[in-house]
């Protein structure tokens, strides 16, 4: 049962890992940010999704 729900949660997290690449590629920051953001979700995968969703690209749009 074990080996079911981690693989389920591995395929949500590569889902949500790829949805956050494809929304910083197609955000108007600046080639660098991008860069920056990308590395940040590769490397830490979960905690940087979360830094990413309180934090990113879209977060700053909706503030201003």
């Amino acid at each position: 049962m074990g080996i079911e729900i981690t693989g389920i949660g591995g395929l949500i997290l590569l889902v949500l890992n790829v949805w956050a690449f494809v929304s910083i590629i197609g955000s108007n920051n600046s080639t660098g940010s991008k860069v920056l953001w990308c590395l940040l979700v590769l490397i830490l995968p979960i905690l940087g999704f979360i830094i990413w969703l309180i934090a990113g690209p879209r977060s700053a749009s909706a503030r201003a």
